[in-house]
């Protein structure tokens, strides 16, 4: 238990630190390179311009830098490569416990992390050279549902073929069998959670939200004796507060998509991994509702011809109400903290 204790909270510590410390080697060649995008403006979720969004912001997005979620995904995969290399070199019962990345447990997390956060890596450097379908730049909607159903696919697959799962747990009720269909399933719910990725509005909040969200997943996991995945969830944990840390306002950078596009990815499959999917939309609720604002404000449009919310996400909503974009943020980590406990409460009871 000791061990376990220093292995999850050990790390986590140590990935903060990390980051802590990276971070100006990141910034100096973000801003040796200029790598914030030339148009300050956002995207609605149809790919058109965000007129009311990018009217709050103003000039907000010209020099400062995207792609501040390589702080993240590279502390990550740091410290797994570091804890896995000194167990290959010196095997000893210590370096054994500490390393945590496992076939079972942290291998599909990790794949699934670092390739879509490669995927948002293109797409932060399309939009920073202003080159691709939208406004602004960076990959078409289209392009990136496919990379992301890929993923899951693969995510879908690997659960199925090789760990042998194909239920999903419905809380205070028990598993349900669903067969092949688990690999659609799997593809469905990451694509659901990638749509949360519009989270990222305001400085600090994208950060406060994820960091509570696998904060509760690094206490689902070691309640239910997966200590690799605790770890590694910790491990996430520690590097986005690192990040945060430098994304409060006024920020030095902000997540772009190679931070968004990995934690959502990555999101989907600990959610599996821990059989609390169905559990997911409480845990990651403010996720859910930055989506369905998006979702409503589009379908209004289409049918109504007006709007529901002022601006959408609906954190922008707040914002054109006259809210500063720091209670905004505020009041999202605090809803986030309560529903990850709510969400982490129902998943450890409802087996």
């Amino acid at each position: 238990m000791d061990l376990n204790i220093l292995k999850i909270f050990g790390l986590s510590a140590f990935s903060f630190f990390l980051g802590i410390t990276i971070t100006p080697i990141l910034t100096h060649y973000l801003y040796k390179y200029k790598a914030w995008k030339k148009y300050a403006g956002k995207r609605a979720l149809s790919g058109e311009e965000a007129v009311v969004v990018n009217e709050l912001h103003k000039n907000k997005e010209i020099g400062t830098p995207r792609m501040g979620g390589v702080l993240i995904w590279a502390s990550t995969l740091i410290i797994a490569l570091i804890f896995w290399t000194l167990f290959k070199i010196f095997p000893t019962s210590l370096t054994e416990k500490l390393n945590f990345l496992s076939r079972s447990q942290t291998w599909l997390p990790l794949f699934a992390l670092i390739s879509a956060s490669i995927i948002g890596l293109v797409d932060d450097i399309l939009q920073i050279r202003g080159k691709g379908k939208y406004i602004g730049g960076g990959l078409s909607l289209t392009k990136r549902i496919a990379l992301v159903s890929a993923i899951g696919f693969m995510g879908g697959w690997w659960f199925f073929a090789k760990l042998e799962i194909s239920s999903i747990l419905i809380p205070f009720v028990g598993h349900l069998d669903i067969g092949w269909f688990f690999i659609p399933f799997f593809i469905v719910v990451m694509l659901a959670i990638f749509s949360g990725g519009v989270i990222d509005g305001l400085d600090g909040l994208s950060g406060g939200i994820m960091a509570s969200i696998f904060a509760a997943y690094t206490g689902i996991a070691f309640f239910q004796n997966q200590i690799d995945l605790a770890t590694f969830c910790a491990v996430l944990t520690g590097a986005i507060l690192a990040f945060l840390w430098f994304n409060i306002p006024p920020a030095r950078f902000y997540m772009g998509e190679t931070g968004m596009l990995g934690l959502t990815s990555v999101l989907a499959v600990v959610a599996f991994f821990t059989d609390s999917v169905l559990v997911l939309p409480i845990i990651a609720f403010p996720l859910v509702a930055t989506t369905m604002s998006d979702i409503l404000q589009l379908v209004s449009k289409k049918i109504r011809g007006k709007k529901i919310f002022l601006a959408a996400p609906i954190h922008h909503h707040f914002e054109a109400k006259g809210w500063p974009p720091y209670k905004v943020t505020m009041r999202f980590w605090v809803i986030g903290i309560v529903f990850a406990i709510i969400g982490m409460v129902v998943t450890l009871i409802g087996k």
